[in-house]
């Protein structure tokens, strides 16, 4: 019997999801056979009992999303060979003057802080980092109904025959996409609507119409838009804001 992240075999057993676990265990609130285990990263055997803080279980409505204003440049997840990560942004002197929740920025509101669904690199927009594993899911679960809204600038000629294409009947990876939301907005600009998010998605749906995107701007996520939040600025998902 080999050991496993304790994070994983928390999401496992349905005590929480992976990101709440690195929370709880960050906060010292989840025990190991009695023991209090407050190390990132640490393993125990599957078969080892855990038990979980009653704070943590109040500390489900605590857990925070964060919306950002990712510009181009910054990466949404992991960081790369020489281009940061979008949390790097998520400080106190990036927070947007207009954030209207009352919550006062701490620390540990960075722990487990993860994207829910990417933005490219070389795109620009509304990103989701929440500490929460019921919104990620809600947002990239796998019975996920929440869209996407963005404004592409495209290079190329667009007809009718691309945009009927564009909304249904393209091919990603050996797999047929989703139906989408395609209008033309203006003179080399679309608006499109997703319900998936395949890695760079839009780009590669319009390079295989012949169009090329020189452009890309995530607006919406659900009922969550952009507004005026400036680029690299942020403010919290309020308690009253729901996707």
């Amino acid at each position: 019997m080999e050991p496993e992240r304790l994070s994983k075999i928390m999401a496992r057993r349905g005590l929480c999801s992976r990101r709440e676990a690195d929370v709880f265990i960050a906060r010292g609130w989840v025990s190991v056979d009695g023991r209090k285990v407050d190390q990132l990263g640490a393993k125990i055997l599957p078969d080892q009992q855990i038990t979980l803080d009653p704070a943590a279980h109040a500390a489900s409505g605590e857990l925070v999303t964060i919306l950002l204003h990712k510009p181009v440049g910054y990466v949404s997840g992991q960081p790369e060979k020489g281009y940061e990560p979008a949390v790097v942004l998520v400080r106190p002197e990036n927070r947007w003057a207009k954030d209207r929740s009352p919550r006062v920025f701490r620390p540990d509101h960075l722990r487990g802080l993860a994207p829910a669904g990417r933005l490219d690199i070389d795109s620009h927009g509304l990103l989701v980092l929440t500490q929460d594993g019921r919104v990620a899911r809600q947002i990239i679960g796998q019975d996920s109904g929440v869209d996407k809204e963005y404004v592409v600038r495209v290079t190329g000629e667009i007809d009718e025959a691309k945009l009927v294409r564009l909304r249904h009947g393209l091919w990603l990876d050996d797999r047929p996409l989703l139906p989408a939301g395609i209008e033309q907005t203006g003179t080399g600009e679309l608006k499109f609507v997703l319900r998936e998010g395949r890695k760079r998605q839009i780009r590669r749906m319009c390079d295989l119409v012949g169009l090329k995107v020189t452009g890309l701007r995530r607006i919406r996520i659900g009922r969550i838009a952009l507004g005026n939040l400036p680029s690299g600025q942020w403010r919290y998902l309020a308690a009253d804001e729901g996707f």
